[in-house]
């Protein structure tokens, strides 16, 4: 018989619900994204629940069916226990999970609104911060430049080179004005959201200007830091300074210029730090966020290229001065190092010479070098000829013809010359020659003294090429030659910047200056012109008609120019005459010997010194008399003649030589005295260069006659009594001095005598009616 078998279970899965940890999802950006998921989820598990429902209740019947009655009543029973509270716990786990997600959200939100609240703060604080602190900086600038600037200026005496510490200063002045103007001129306040906008335009539009105007200041900045060092010397000066400075502007306790004057190259660093604060705490969803990464990118650049250019100033400072050193200063100077360098240096430029090494050609350095050194010689040149133009004006300032009586009283001629020639020198011309000095001699002296920086930074950068030439192929660079490579590539660099920028400003200086000479005589005719026509109706030729006029006035002109003519060569003639000193008693001596020995006809007269220069040549003085021998010298040149002293002979240069012409009659008594007018003495030893003997007339018709009792004091001296005659040898004594005479008294004595106890009187007339010296 079979045994019935147990019936087995069949198996059966319950659905749950999915764990909470996969109910949240991350927050979107949609609308309510939160919301939406925790909907999707509640529908899910009511439908689970609904299927896990009749599942159950299926599974349940066929649990009672097929299962023992005990192990299904068990089962059943814990089956339908659990379902209800797992349904509930799902149910409140999804409701926290919900409240969870909206706590998260708004905190979010809230965290969100508060950084965006305080980025805005903050941008807004940052861009206050720039426009304050621009008016602040502006009014230090002003306040500077105007008060205490002018309160400086009261220093009795005033401190030197003030005005060289505010260099340049005024462009950067104008440049923030500028600035503040662009941004006052929208009407819009930080607060606005069209002021970042603005603010960037208004920086980028005077990005250049800026950087012109800071570059020239912080590169003028070290002479700036000299001067005040200079005043900080000079301690009684230093202190009024200070006092002045603290006295101008209470409020802003400043003891020094360098307080204000450092404040350009503290503000153009702040430019790029206050714009790149701004950015940071800009939303990048903001208009004017590129525009603003833009202007702050701007302010690095600028801020490096004014560095660069401070650099390169200070290479060329170091190298363009002008130094004047003693030959104690250049010993002192010599040691192991610098004899090696200039050594090397000669040897490299040999080897250019020579052809031995290659030299570095730069074409367009070379072209800009000799434009540099064509344009420094016409201005030397223009220079020089101005100069020349000025001294022949002063020339004839100086000849005043006018102040002369021309003996032509009454006459129209005269008056009207006279009159014009005064116009002429105490209005028209010196004020012409003031505007040629102010507008043309001092623009080019300065140019000039401005040339001598480019030349010898020139000069310099001829001495480093030398020097890295020798550095160029190697590989490896220690740091001196790295620094010597760097030198050298940084004068290059300026030069090739800023030389075409000087070549190009001292030719058009040059230009502006022969136009400025131009119009200074077009004003000069104009004035001339003027001046003439209001007197021409007064002279007797000006109704004629003009070719008549001016075929009067070249006739007129050529007359006066041929009798101007005669009248200098007769005067000339008149000074070449020479004034012959009385000869002394070894001069009278010589001439009679020479005399007796060559003649009379080969006597001459030494016109000026003669120093030898060639052998056989004679030293003679002024006045001495000497035999020609022969009218030339061995070799026949009739330049240098063979003359005879009555001791020496020797070559003298014939234009040295005067034809000598004895007197005819004796001297009268005295040669030298101090006739009355409208009567001439004779000249006593005299000649003329075309031989003809001049004849004398004798006029003893005066005397000469102790006017006072002298006694003698010495062998050199001679013993008068007042009313005694005397003859007066010489006027004055051997040094020269007219206080002193030598004359011979009663008996042959002679020595001197006070010239002012000697006295001119008529022959017959007493010294009661003299004239003394």
């Amino acid at each position: 018989m079979e045994v019935p078998r147990r019936l087995q279970p069949t198996p059966f899965t319950l659905a749950l619900p999915k764990p909470a940890s996969n109910v949240v999802s991350p927050l979107g950006t949609g609308e309510n994204p939160a919301k939406d998921k925790l909907m999707e989820r509640r529908e899910e598990a009511a439908e689970e629940r609904s299927v896990s429902d009749e599942d159950t209740l299926k599974a349940g019947v066929t649990i009672f069916v097929e299962a023992d009655s005990s192990h299904a009543d068990t089962s059943a029973a814990r089956t339908m226990s659990r379902l209800p509270s797992q349904d509930s716990f799902s149910e409140e786990s999804l409701i926290s999970e919900e409240m969870l997600a909206e706590e998260a959200k708004k905190k979010l939100e809230g965290e969100e609104a508060a950084a965006k609240e305080r980025a805005a703060q903050r941008q807004l604080f940052a861009t206050e911060e720039l426009v304050q602190t621009e008016r602040n900086y502006l009014r230090m600038l002003q306040l500077c430049t105007v008060t205490v600037r002018n309160n400086l200026r009261k220093l009795q005496p005033p401190p030197p080179n003030l005005d060289s510490m505010f260099l340049y200063i005024e462009e950067v002045i104008d440049v923030s004005s500028r600035l503040l103007s662009l941004l006052d001129q929208k009407q819009v306040q930080p607060g606005d959201p069209e002021f970042l906008e603005t603010l960037c335009n208004s920086f980028l539009s005077l990005s250049a200007d800026i950087e012109a105007a800071y570059k020239e200041y912080l590169a003028n900045y070290n002479n700036i830091s000299a001067v005040e060092n200079g005043y900080k010397q000079k301690e009684a000066l230093w202190i009024e300074m200070v006092k002045v400075i603290k006295a101008s502007e209470p409020d802003v306790n400043a003891a020094s210029l360098s307080f204000f004057l450092v404040m350009p190259m503290q503000r153009i660093a702040r430019y790029p730090l206050l714009l790149q604060t701004i950015q940071k705490h800009t939303d990048p969803s903001h208009p004017a966020y590129g525009l603003l990464e833009q202007t702050a990118n701007t302010s690095i650049a600028l801020n490096c290229r004014i560095n660069e250019y401070k650099r390169f100033k200070e290479v060329a400072d170091k190298y363009k001065k002008t130094e004047i050193l003693t030959i104690k200063d250049k010993i002192y100077r010599l040691n192991t190092r610098s004899i090696a360098k200039k050594t090397a240096r000669l040897s490299r430029q040999l080897k250019h010479e020579t052809g031995m090494a290659a030299k570095l050609v730069d074409e367009e350095f070379d072209a800009l070098e000799g434009f540099f050194y064509v344009l420094e010689n016409g201005i030397l040149e223009l220079l020089e000829n101005v100069e020349t133009y000025l001294h022949h004006l002063q020339g004839f300032l100086a000849c005043k013809t006018e102040v002369f009586d021309f003996d032509m009283d009454g006459e129209k001629e005269p008056i009207c010359y006279k009159e014009i020639t005064t116009a002429l020198r105490q209005w028209i011309l010196p004020t012409f020659e003031k505007r040629l000095r102010t507008l043309i001699h001092k623009p080019l002296c300065a140019l000039r003294d401005l040339l001598a920086g480019p030349r010898n930074l020139i000069r310099k950068r001829l001495d480093k090429l030398l020097d890295y030439e020798v550095i160029e192929a190697k590989s490896n660079l220690s740091y001196e030659e790295q620094a010597v490579a760097n030198t050298y590539k940084t004068m290059n660099t300026l030069l090739l910047n800023e030389l075409p920028q000087f070549n190009g400003l001292a030719l058009q200086m040059i230009w502006g200056m022969l136009g400025t000479f131009s119009c200074l005589h077009k004003d000069l005719a104009s004035d001339m012109e003027q001046l003439f026509q209001s007197f021409a109706q007064q002279l007797p030729h000006s109704s004629l008609h003009p070719a008549a006029f001016w075929e009067w006035a070249e006739s007129t002109v050529l007359e006066g120019a041929r009798r101007l003519q005669t009248l200098c060569r007769s005067v000339e003639d008149t000074l070449n005459a020479p004034v012959v000193q009385p000869l002394n008693l070894s001069s009278q001596h010589c001439l009679k010997q020479l005399t007796d020995k060559h003649g009379s006809g080969k006597i001459y007269q030494v016109a000026t010194t003669v120093v030898g220069s060639r052998d056989l040549d004679l030293n003679l003085n002024k006045g001495e008399l000497v035999a020609v021998i022969s009218e030339a010298d061995t070799r026949g040149d009739k330049r240098r003649w063979l003359v005879d002293t009555g001791g020496r002979r020797g070559y003298v240069p014939a234009s040295k030589l005067l034809r000598y012409h004895q007197p005819t009659d004796d001297p009268p008594p005295s040669p030298h005295l101090m006739l009355p007018e409208g009567l001439t003495g004779a000249r006593r030893h005299s000649y003329t260069p075309d031989g003809q003997p001049q004849l004398f007339v004798r006029q003893p018709c005066f005397q000469v006659v102790a006017a006072y009792d002298f006694t003698a004091r010495g062998n050199h001296e001679v013993s008068i009594r007042a009313g005694e005659l005397v003859r007066v040898l010489e006027p004055h004594d051997k040094r020269g001095n007219r206080e002193w005479s030598l004359v011979e008294a009663k008996g042959g004595q002679r020595g001197y005598v006070p010239s002012n106890y000697l006295s001119v009187v008529p022959v017959g007339g007493s010294s009661s009616s003299s004239q003394a010296f």
